[in-house]
């Protein structure tokens, strides 16, 4: 039985965020699993909150998840053509359940995203469900959890956190 360690966790997604930062989205993409979610609720919803009950800003299958990268990455883009400089920082790791292949882990976050000449914050904390494959740990559900009021000043999320 293979155990998960936190520096492992870790690594993987300090990875994840370089991916992010340096615009590889479809090296990002490959890190999650065919079966993988990726969630952003709305600033008012409860933690507990569903994408089939409640609206999300973000509520994406593996499918909308590679469209969502398909389309950040052509000119029509508009949002984010040219595309913003982000920095995405993870902290605060700490393994929630762990089984022989899957583990639960919570993370708090800060991305900044600049563009012209304007820089947003947001912060949050996420919840990863992670899976360990051949290739290695994979992401099978990220859920990112905005501590945030409303979206001002920043109006929307066009950049994946």
């Amino acid at each position: 039985m293979q155990t998960f360690t936190r520096p492992e966790i870790e690594d993987f997604l300090f990875h994840e965020a370089a991916l992010l930062d340096d615009w590889r989205l479809e090296e990002w993409l490959a890190l999650f699993t065919d079966d993988a979610r990726y969630e952003v609720p709305s600033t008012d919803l409860a933690k507990d909150a569903t994408p089939d009950r409640n609206l999300f800003y973000i509520a994406d299958d593996a499918f909308r998840l590679g469209e969502r990268v398909k389309r950040l990455q052509k000119k029509t883009a508009y949002s984010e053509y040219p595309r913003s400089k982000t920095r995405h920082l993870v902290s605060n790791v700490r393994i929630l359940e762990s089984g022989a292949d899957e583990c639960r882990v919570a993370t708090a976050f800060v991305t900044y995203r600049t563009k012209g000449g304007h820089t947003d914050t947001y912060i949050g904390s996420s919840e990863y469900s992670l899976v360990r494959q051949a290739a290695g740990l994979r992401i099978r559900k990220k859920r990112c959890v905005l501590d945030l009021d409303s979206l001002r000043p920043q109006g929307r999320v066009s950049i994946l956190l």
